[in-house]
């Protein structure tokens, strides 16, 4: 066998796994506030800005619109944001929290340091954890630009 094709030998299968493993992680976190991985992720962006438009939602989250839109149509079935068409280009949806979605902000204070504690993440491990977001980060805008 090639040593290149070893599945040990794969950077991607090991973003994979973490990947998987942390949004298994904070499956018990998330489940008691009612929420998704994913639409804990809408949240914090409308958490950050409210009143956005669907392509900045998506831009931000680096996903599809074929992904989101059908997250958003569920997060407003379930009361917690509104989808309003645009008013100078009604091809454009804006999303805003309701209220129960921006209650939600409250509730889900504790789950980032939650999970830095069940990935160990303590005081001690902050400079790993800094160097480990810059460098995913500096992948990420590496294979962004090889997309285009």
């Amino acid at each position: 066998m090639l040593e290149q094709l070893k599945l040990d030998n794969q950077l991607c299968f090991r973003l994979y796994t973490v990947s998987r493993l942390i949004t298994q992680a904070y499956r018990p976190l998330l489940e008691p506030l009612g929420l998704t991985y994913p639409q804990y992720l809408v949240l914090m962006v409308l958490w950050e800005r409210d009143n956005q438009l669907v392509s900045d939602i998506t831009h931000r989250l680096m996903l599809d619109t074929n992904t989101v839109t059908p997250l958003l149509q569920r997060m407003e079935r379930e009361g917690l944001l509104v989808r309003t068409r645009g008013i100078a280009d009604g091809r454009q949806t804006l999303v805003s929290l309701t209220h129960k979605g921006k209650h939600l902000e409250e509730k889900a204070k504790d789950v980032p340091s939650c999970m830095a504690d069940n990935l160990r993440c303590g005081s001690s491990d902050v400079e790993r954890y800094a160097s480990l977001v810059t460098s995913l980060d500096e992948m990420i805008e590496t294979i962004k630009v090889k997309e285009k």
